[in-house]
């Protein structure tokens, strides 16, 4: 099948029919937010601020693919987390302002999702000041993401993660995809959950349908399916709708 799709230069995802039925109904999708919703790691270009950024990518790599010793998500992300002390907490308007990029198609998916009635989440390993503001600048129903503790008097981050404050790895994206769910009476088959990482797996593989989005290729290989494209928005496709269908909602939908 994957030599077929790269001779052919398509896409194909195999579902059964009472799932591909269940998508005309509204239900629930959960989103990574790093090299998903938006184009970078966060925590790389945390790092970029303190000229640490080779050694914070090459650890987010690797936990990405899931490769030793950083198959422990918590793990990886206290000692990434580490070589931030010291960054200006003015970091993250200065990455909203000249940094962060959406993904294409990102905006558009949402606003059709909404259309359809649709609820929506980012769920990311990253951090709480973008997740919250990537919500509402999509107009995301929920956003979960780690608090990074910072010192109000040298408005610095101190390099530690709020004590006691959820972590929000695999098996947390997971749980919290079946607790959104339950939340709003939508039932797991009629969930969707599209990240790129190894730790979107476990929320990929609980959810109705889980889509490996332009991922890592040991992702490609373990997730439910898989969409390599340039558009976010792509993934109306698999949900069964048309070009013409996307457009006339789009039509329908103000910008946020």
């Amino acid at each position: 099948m994957q030599a077929l799709q790269k001779n052919h230069q398509i896409e194909v995802v195999v579902q059964p029919g009472e799932l591909y039925q269940l998508h005309r109904t509204p239900g629930l999708a959960v989103f990574d937010m790093d090299s998903t919703l938006i184009q970078q790691e966060v925590i790389d270009e945390l790092a970029r601020a303190v000229g640490l950024y080779d050694k914070v990518a090459a650890i987010t790599e690797a936990a990405m693919r899931g490769e030793a010793p950083y198959t422990d998500f918590e793990a990886s992300l206290r000692a990434r987390v580490a070589l931030l002390e010291g960054v200006p907490t003015s970091i993250w308007e200065q990455l909203k302002a000249d940094t962060i990029t959406f993904t294409p198609g990102a905006r558009d998916l949402i606003r059709v999702l909404k259309v359809l009635g649709w609820k929506t989440a980012v769920l990311s390993g990253g951090f709480i000041p973008l997740a919250n503001w990537v919500k509402e600048t999509l107009g995301l129903d929920y956003a979960h993401a780690n608090h990074l503790v910072t010192d109000s008097d040298r408005n610095i981050l101190t390099g530690e993660l709020v004590p006691k404050a959820p972590i929000i790895h695999a098996e947390r994206k997971r749980e919290l995809l079946l607790k959104l769910a339950a939340d709003n009476n939508i039932p797991p088959e009629r969930t969707i959950a599209v990240g790129d990482g190894s730790n979107d797996l476990l929320m990929m593989g609980v959810a109705g349908l889980g889509i490996a989005f332009n991922a890592k290729p040991k992702v490609q290989q373990a997730a439910p399916s898989r969409l390599n494209c340039q558009s976010l928005l792509d993934v109306m496709h698999i949900l069964g709708f048309s070009d013409n269908e996307v457009d006339g909602m789009l039509e329908k939908s103000p910008q946020p």
